[in-house]
Parts: structure tokens; C-alpha cells; sequence
């Protein structure tokens, strides 16, 4: 049983604000070319501030190259043309704002207008020559936001290819407004899917950029993004087909897009460096951790932390984040109001339980093979839904932390991110509990 006095010889280095020292950690990530570090949540300031200032020690010590965030690749793409500076409309606000579907606080918050302003000040004295820091999406959400870029992208190059792009696309547009609409006409049998034509439409854009290389980075970054438009609405069509087949079928087609993704972004740092690029991964922890050292394994769930892996062996690095307690910005339903939420205190057998009555507020530990986190024990999850009342159904499953991660940084106390745009009802907080006698 794992109890206070197995944790005690730890080493468990002190992280605050007044003694976090990235040094020792930066030294154990050694030369891995991929570092992917999560978050607990999917609205916690802490995460969002502590995961930039890596970011950019990686960047600035460890020479790391881009940065591909949980996060649809046109709305991210917008980042990194500002960031890169290579359109003069974008500012950082347009930028940040580009984040409209649901959460948009996930990445249009203070935490991450500060992040892309620093990226840009950074690549703004790269000199010319050098290849600038990049920022990309990861996930295949904008089903018709990639529609719409693939067919805009070409209308500027070949009108008669974007009249046969639209044609082809035609076929979803009916769903625009709400896909899951996709999923049930095929059930029915009103629809026979449009896996045909998206997949004939990416064919088509490999064959027409194949040999469409630009001298100029600005150009190239152009025709990447209409390559990976395509290749969203292909997996993305996939996604919103296999909507009725069961959370882990479409988990698995999330993160196998993320993979290839990635996969894409690294060829093309390769193709602009002529070495392998090193690059950093922002995403869930339960994107990020290891599924196979979890309970999530047992129902089929991959994630991309278990593909790197399985790709890339120790030359990636897998970083997570925990917390006992605070505040958290999420919603009560899919699609809801942005709230500012309460985080109940971590479930007794839960790591987050036991790293509280280490008594030490936030700390960095490194994993690896310590034998006394094996486990598995219950860890905590809370993503953009955060359900307090179903807390043990809703937010926990069992893990093997030392496999999971090759390194955890636990915050006690910690705060809600704070979103652009802040609901009155963001704004109030959740009452405490000992509501009306509290006050």
C-alpha cells in the first residue's frame, strides 16, 4: 500500500513561485527530441503559466523548434502566423480570439496571449536566415473550418481546383451545423458518407503540391496547412461517422490524428532544417501520459504519450501535472457557460490525496523506475466538463504513475485560467460550501 512514509524518501524537489527551478529538470529531459507535457485540467492557471515557462526554456537552452498544442489546426494556425509574423492583419488579440468554438478558454486566455507574445518577440530576433519557433494544432475538431480554408487556399492558386474542392465538400455541408447529424443519417441509412470524396480531395492537393516548394518559409507554411486542412476534413469525416460507435473508437481516431500530425509537422522541420527537430507536445494528461499505464488500456484507449513511445523509446519525454485542490474554469455541459468552478479536495487513495500529506506545496518529481508509485492507484482527470457531484465516476480512473510519466509536477492550491471571454457567471465563482452561513 503506498502511504506517506513510501513517499517521504522521494525526492520531491520544492517548485513555487519563489524556488521553481527548471535546471535539474531540463538536465533529465537530456536530448529528447519530443517533450510532451500535459496538464490536469483543461482551466488551471498554474499548468498553463508553468508549462510556457518550459516551453521556453526549451526553446531557448535545448533549441526546440515548434510547439503542436491540443487545439484545431486552423484556429492554432492563426497563432502561428502571428507569431512567425508573416501576416500583417493578425495581431495577438485577433490571434487569440481566433479560439471561438467551445471552450475557447482553453487557449483564448491570459496565460496563453502572454506565451504567444513572447514566441513572436523570440522569432523576431532569430535572424533572417534562421527558421522561425512555429505553433501548430493537433486535433480534427473543424471538420468545416478546414473545408472552408482548403477551398479559400485555393481559389487563390487554381479556381478550377477549388470549384472541384467545393463540389466534393458539398457532400458534408448539410451538416454544418451540427455533425453528429452525419453520424445518424449513415446509421439510418439516409446517407452513404462521404469518405470518397475527402479522401479523393487530399489525394488530389498531394498531387498538386508534391513539387511546390517555395524558397520562402512564409509560402511553404501556406501549402502545409492546405495539406493538413485536407488531411482534418479526412480524419475528421472519420471522427463524426464513427460518433455512435463508442467513446474509445473515436478517442483512438482523435489521437491517432494527433500522431500523424505530428508525424507531418516533424517532416517538415526536417525538410526546412536538414536535422531532426525537436518539438513539444500540449495536451491533456490523458493524452500525454501513457494509456497503457492506465485503466483506460482495458477498454481499448490509445493515446499519443503511448505512440510516442512506441515510436520514439527514450527520445521523448512525457511530463504530467496534479492538484489536490482550488479553482478550475470548465462547464457543467457540452457546449454550456464558461464557470469558474470549485475543485473538491482529491479522494483519499488517489496520488493527488497522498501528494497533499507530503506537506510540501508544490514540488517536481522525478519518476522512472521508483518502485512505490507503480501502483496502480486512482488519479484525477478534469477536461472542459467538470461534474464535482459525480466526482469518483466522472473525474478518476486507475494509473501506474511511474509508467505513466517520466516526471510529475504537483500544485497544491491551484486557480482557474482566466478566459477572454468571462461569463457574469465566471465572473461570481461557485459559492463556498458553507453557503449562506459563509458569508
Amino acid at each position: 500500500m503506498l502511504d506517506q512514509s513510501n513517499l517521504k524518501s522521494l525526492f520531491a524537489l520544492p517548485f513555487d513561485d519563489s524556488s521553481r527551478d527548471y535546471s535539474y529538470l531540463l538536465k533529465n529531459i537530456g536530448d529528447a527530441h519530443l517533450v510532451l507535457i500535459g496538464e490536469a485540467t483543461h482551466g488551471t492557471h498554474e499548468f498553463y503559466k508553468i508549462r510556457s515557462q518550459l516551453t521556453k526554456q526549451l526553446i531557448e537552452e535545448k533549441g526546440f523548434h515548434a510547439i503542436a498544442i491540443e487545439g484545431d489546426w486552423p484556429d492554432v494556425y492563426n497563432l502561428n502566423k502571428y507569431a512567425k509574423n508573416f501576416s500583417k492583419s493578425i495581431d495577438e488579440y485577433n490571434a487569440i480570439k481566433s479560439f471561438e468554438r467551445f471552450p475557447s478558454w482553453m487557449w483564448c486566455n491570459d496565460d496563453m496571449l502572454e506565451f504567444v507574445k513572447w514566441l513572436r518577440t523570440y522569432n523576431d530576433f532569430l535572424a533572417t536566415n534562421q527558421v522561425k519557433i512555429g505553433i501548430y494544432g493537433l486535433d480534427l475538431y473543424s471538420l468545416h473550418t478546414s473545408m472552408d480554408f482548403v477551398i479559400h487556399s485555393l481559389a487563390k492558386r487554381d479556381p478550377q481546383a477549388a470549384e472541384r474542392a467545393r463540389i466534393r465538400y458539398e457532400c458534408l455541408q448539410k451538416y454544418r451545423q451540427d455533425p453528429i447529424n452525419y453520424a445518424y443519417a449513415i446509421e439510418k441509412g439516409i446517407a452513404s458518407g462521404c469518405e470518397e470524396e475527402v479522401y479523393d480531395q487530399l489525394t488530389e492537393l498531394l498531387e498538386l503540391y508534391s513539387n511546390a516548394l517555395s524558397q520562402y518559409e512564409a509560402d511553404q507554411e501556406d501549402l502545409l496547412s492546405t495539406l493538413q486542412n485536407a488531411r482534418v476534413v479526412v480524419n475528421a469525416e472519420a471522427y463524426y461517422r464513427a460518433l455512435l460507435k463508442g467513446p474509445e473508437v473515436t478517442w483512438n481516431l482523435r489521437d491517432n490524428h494527433m500522431m500523424a500530425t505530428l508525424e507531418d509537422i516533424r517532416t517538415y522541420y526536417y525538410q526546412l532544417l536538414g536535422s531532426l527537430p525537436k518539438i513539444i507536445i500540449w495536451a491533456h494528461n490523458s493524452h500525454v501520459g501513457d494509456a497503457r499505464a492506465t485503466s483506460l488500456t482495458k477498454r481499448g484507449e490509445i493515446n499519443i504519450g503511448q505512440l510516442a513511445r512506441e515510436r520514439y523509446g527514450n527520445d521523448c519525454y512525457l511530463i504530467g501535472f496534479s492538484t489536490y485542490q482550488g479553482e478550475v474554469t470548465a462547464a457543467s455541459t457540452w457546449g454550456g457557460v464558461t464557470e469558474r468552478k470549485k475543485v473538491r479536495p482529491a479522494l483519499e487513495g488517489s496520488y493527488e490525496y497522498l501528494f497533499h500529506h507530503l506537506k510540501i506545496p508544490d514540488f517536481l518529481l522525478l519518476l522512472g523506475e521508483e518502485r512505490s508509485l507503480t501502483g496502480p492507484y486512482l488519479q484525477r482527470a478534469i477536461g472542459v466538463i467538470y461534474h464535482p457531484e459525480t466526482e469518483r465516476m466522472s473525474h478518476y480512473y486507475y494509473a501506474s504513475l511511474s509508467q505513466q510519466f517520466n516526471a510529475i509536477i504537483h500544485i497544491d492550491t491551484t486557480s482557474a485560467v482566466r478566459p477572454f471571454h468571462k461569463s457574469h457567471v465566471w465572473e461570481k465563482g461557485e459559492f463556498p460550501e458553507t453557503f449562506p452561513t459563509g458569508l
